[in-house]
């Protein structure tokens, strides 16, 4: 079982914590993060793009020159696709560009997220994260301690409100819950700070 230190919020070492082989402990599948991250990807889409075809162009409605006798060929309106101005054929029109993996490679490609954090030693684990009030210079005084300079992802067990809004204002700080992890997330963020009840928690949904 893959073993990391425990610190406190201070940043001191209070210990160490072993971690499920099984979810921070196997070798992580590249093709199955891949196609997560593009899943993922497709489904933050709009899609809202849109075309008008030739029923929806303004004008057209007389026919531009009668059908015979004229020499050229016959046209029954200006708002036709090979006109100028005319309507588009096969455009893009507002569609959902998501689409689901099956939960078992959902669940490996989270596992494998994490176990390549553990392995490149980017996965730091909190004996607790907690703050009096909502306050800025606490949480920078936190990623001082643990000696944080890049984009970091806090996971805690449950909402907190605290800790949440203490990071809003943070460029390259997030803040989730450990329901609410996801691969794009974990893949997106250089260091990984995950709480000793969230570290139980994620054990528990995908060990």
């Amino acid at each position: 079982m893959p073993k990391v230190s425990l610190l406190s919020q201070t940043g001191s070492s209070v210990g160490e914590i072993e971690l499920n082989d099984a979810v921070f402990g196997i070798a992580p599948n590249n093709n199955v993060l891949f196609d997560a991250v593009v899943s993922q990807r497709a489904s933050l889409r709009q899609g809202n793009h849109k075309v008008k075809n030739r029923s929806e162009v303004a004008g057209g409605g007389r026919k531009p020159w009668k059908q015979k006798g004229t020499g050229r060929a016959r046209q029954g309106s200006i708002r036709s696709p090979q006109w100028r101005g005319g309507g588009v054929v096969f455009g893009p029109v507002p569609r959902s560009y998501s689409y689901k993996l099956p939960k078992k490679v959902r669940r490996l490609a989270l596992r494998s997220a994490l176990s390549a954090k553990v392995l490149e030693e980017n996965f730091i684990v909190l004996e607790s994260l907690v703050f009096a009030a909502p306050k800025t210079k606490d949480f920078l005084k936190v990623l001082k301690d643990l000696s944080i300079a890049k984009k970091a992802l806090f996971v805690t067990a449950d909402l907190d409100e605290s800790v949440a809004l203490s990071a809003r204002n943070i460029p390259g700080i997030s803040v989730v819950t450990a329901t609410g992890i996801n691969v794009l997330d974990l893949l997106g963020h250089d260091k990984i700070v995950v709480t000793k009840a969230a570290v139980e928690k994620i054990e528990e949904v995908l060990g």
